[in-house]
C-alpha cells in the first residue's frame, strides 16, 4: 500500500526526471532551498503580535499556506533522495521527545531538556 507522502515523493521524483533537474537535487541543494522556503514562510509572520499569527487575515494566509506547501515539498523531496523515511523519522524523534520530556516534569513549560544521547 503506497501512502500519500510516498505517492508524493513518486511525483515530485518524476516532476524533476521529466526536467532533467535530479543532478541539482543533491541533499546540498536540497537543504539550501528548504532553509530559503523555511525562511520565506518565517517572513510571512515577521512583525506580526502572537495573537495576529494565530489569525492571520486571509490574504496573510494564502501565502502562509503556499510557504508551507513548499517547505513540505523541499522537506519530502530532499528526505527521499537520502532515502529517508520522513514519518519513520518523525515517529522517532516524538518517541525520543516523549522520552525526553516527562509530562509531569515539564507541564506548561518552555525550558529544554538536557541533551539526549543522539545530540
Amino acid at each position: 500500500m503506497t501512502t500519500e507522502l510516498e505517492q508524493l515523493a513518486e511525483r515530485l521524483r518524476a516532476f524533476a526526471r521529466v526536467r532533467d533537474w535530479e543532478q541539482f537535487h543533491t541533499p546540498k541543494n536540497l537543504a539550501m532551498a528548504l532553509a530559503g522556503e523555511v525562511g520565506e514562510l518565517v517572513a510571512e509572520f515577521q512583525w506580526l503580535t502572537a495573537e495576529e499569527s494565530g489569525s492571520p487575515d486571509p490574504d496573510a494566509l494564502a501565502r502562509m499556506r503556499t510557504e508551507l506547501g513548499d517547505v513540505t515539498l523541499y522537506l519530502v523531496r530532499l528526505a527521499d533522495v537520502l532515502g529517508v523515511d520522513l514519518m519513520e523519522a518523525a515517529r522517532a524523534k516524538l518517541d525520543e521527545n516523549d522520552r525526553r520530556y516527562d509530562a509531569d516534569l515539564y507541564r506548561g513549560s518552555a525550558r529544554k531538556a538536557p541533551p539526549s544521547s543522539n545530540d
